[in-house]
């Protein structure tokens, strides 16, 4: 397939080595104000703006993932395979479902435990257990920790369902030790095994689904912007 995709209108050499993607477009417009330079935009299919700029010098691009895993499982594999992209980092919240987990705290998702039928299209000969690119996630742990910043590693649960029928599932996940529910990454992790890329999900848990806290509109942009900081140092640092 040539470029421009199907979904991506952009060319070779539009996009950067490393692509930040958080769920909403105009999150993904926000950081390109906010903390890019010489920032040009180089996607507008489908309202799924993506940006590429400079943060210190280094380019680096950004682009809305969509909600859930068919989707950023379309622009993953397209950045991945046709525009030359090395690392992925998916930027966004998540609710805890763990007592160990605070709202405010950045999750940085070793594992993504699932229950889509994603990796069926695969077919392997069992279960195939996602996790994140250890180099990627080591980096991030370090920049954490010269920010000043509080991070949990461990796995988390990638889902399929937002409203879902059955409101016990989460403890059967909690036994297990999964920290938080997002819908992305799992997908986002089996592409970047598949293509021999490298990917990881920062998470903002915004939301405490066993005790009912949530951030306010205030506090979670405050939030996301700890999180973005550090995507972003850590992006540039690949």
């Amino acid at each position: 397939m040539a470029t421009p995709t199907p979904h991506i209108g952009a060319n070779l050499g539009d996009v950067a080595k490393t692509v930040l993607m958080p769920g909403d477009p105009l999150r993904a417009k926000l950081l390109a104000d906010t903390y890019l330079t010489d920032v040009k935009q180089f996607n507008t299919v489908r309202n799924m703006f993506g940006y590429t700029g400079y943060y210190k010098g280094v380019q680096v691009s950004v682009m809305g993932s969509g909600m859930g895993m068919p989707s950023i499982g379309i622009y993953s594999h397209e950045l991945y395979n046709f525009y030359g992209v090395e690392n992925i980092l998916r930027i966004g919240s998540a609710g805890a479902i763990n007592m160990n987990v605070k709202v405010r705290d950045i999750i940085l998702a070793i594992g993504a435990c699932t229950n889509s039928a994603f990796g069926e299209q695969f077919s392997l000969p069992g279960t195939f257990a996602p996790v994140a690119s250890y180099d990627i996630l080591k980096t991030a742990d370090k920049k954490a920790e010269e920010m000043g910043l509080g991070v949990i590693v461990g796995n988390v649960l990638s889902s399929d369902t937002f409203y879902c029928d059955d409101a016990s599932r989460d403890k059967d996940w909690q036994k297990m030790g999964v920290l938080a529910v997002e819908m992305e990454a799992a997908a986002l992790y089996m592409n970047a095994a598949r293509f021999g890329k490298k990917a990881l999900a920062v998470l903002t848990v915004s939301d405490h689904i066993l005790t009912g806290e949530a951030l306010n509109a205030e506090d979670r942009q405050n939030s996301f912007h700890d999180m973005l900081k550090l995507s972003l140092e850590t992006a540039i640092s690949l």
